[in-house]
């Protein structure tokens, strides 16, 4: 509650956090849970489940048949939630979010990205199979290729149920631990391809200096902002495609210093 108050006082999204804790009162005034057991992140959100007061008003419901939505300390009540709030956001039952794919040489790394969508059918026939070298399953599904280790990572083929988990947050990042994280609950094993050793540990100083960089020598990131975002990756794979290097925006050691020599030599 006194996160949200805070923030609504912070005349950036004063409007949205005033309402938001409006509605925390309300879900308190309800009995769904007591004042000082409303905890929550930095900017609010609630529970196992992560939910915003909002969220919680629309979409929680009690899992557990003890009369109280309880996000905190229910697990019955927290996943229940998070299936009714995935259902309204357009969950296909039935449909995988995805699945890890295997590369043929000479894929053109800068059509691994949302913006980029084809029928599975045409991903097949470029030579793309699943991550035990088997055909993609045969069905009607628009999907996208993503690389989120660089070409030397891990390659999923991502469909619609994808996309509705990024509407729950939008990190390509959280949407592929969220479905891998089912897969491995259903039973899946380990990555065939592991992601790469250094990762993508980047300091928020480096992405400020790497998005610096890339607008000097041209190349647009958006204000720079210290997130390694979509821009950001964009940006880093039109350098490497003018420089004839696998246009996979990963931001690896070695590509972080050769974004920044190029600008040195300005």
């Amino acid at each position: 509650v006194y996160k949200r108050q805070t923030l609504a006082c912070d005349p950036r999204r004063s409007g949205f956090f005033s309402t938001e804790l409006i509605n925390a009162m309300r879900i308190i005034e309800a009995g769904d849970v007591a004042r000082e057991n409303m905890t929550g992140s930095l900017a609010g959100a609630m529970g196992h489940v992560q939910f915003m007061p909002s969220a919680f008003l629309n979409y929680a419901v009690d899992g557990d048949g003890d009369g109280r939505r309880n996000l905190w300390g229910s697990i019955p009540d927290a996943m229940s939630s998070a299936g009714n709030f995935l259902q309204s956001l357009g969950w296909q039952p039935g449909l995988r979010w995805g699945r890890e794919v295997l590369l043929p040489a000479g894929f053109d790394y800068a059509t691994a990205t949302r913006k980029v969508k084809k029928p599975l059918s045409e991903w097949s026939k470029a030579g793309i199979t699943d991550a035990f070298g088997k055909p993609l399953p045969a069905v009607d599904l628009s999907a996208s290729i993503l690389v989120p280790g660089g070409a030397a990572g891990p390659a999923f083929v991502v469909y619609e149920n994808f996309d509705v988990i990024m509407r729950w947050n939008r990190s390509e990042f959280y949407a592929i631990s969220v479905g891998r994280l089912a897969d491995r609950i259903a039973g899946a094993g380990d990555l065939t391809r592991p992601p790469p050793d250094d990762g993508l540990r980047l300091s928020r100083a480096a992405v400020l200096e790497l998005q610096t960089h890339l607008n000097s020598l041209g190349y647009d990131s958006g204000k720079p902002d210290g997130i390694f975002g979509s821009g950001t990756r964009r940006a880093l794979r039109s350098y490497q495609s003018d420089r004839q290097i696998i246009a996979d925006g990963y931001p690896s050691q070695q590509m972080l210093d050769a974004v920044a020599a190029s600008a040195a030599e300005l």
